[in-house]
């Protein structure tokens, strides 16, 4: 349940190096926080990516 709901940021893939170098698949999870924010003029939780949070794409329910 890696996901954004704002921006719908999700799991992206890469490879992984070894210092022999060897390979092997990876994964890179955003970093998702369960806030409550204001959805259509009521609170809501929903999942939100801090990128999204820190530049104000959400606004935080109190």
């Amino acid at each position: 349940m890696a996901m954004c709901d704002i921006c719908g940021k999700s799991i992206a893939f890469g490879i992984k190096v070894s210092h022999s170098h060897r390979r092997s698949n990876r994964t890179f999870k955003p970093n998702v926080r369960r806030v409550k924010a204001l959805v259509g003029g009521a609170p809501k939780r929903v999942y939100a990516c801090t990128r999204c949070l820190r530049s104000g794409k959400v606004t935080r329910a109190v």
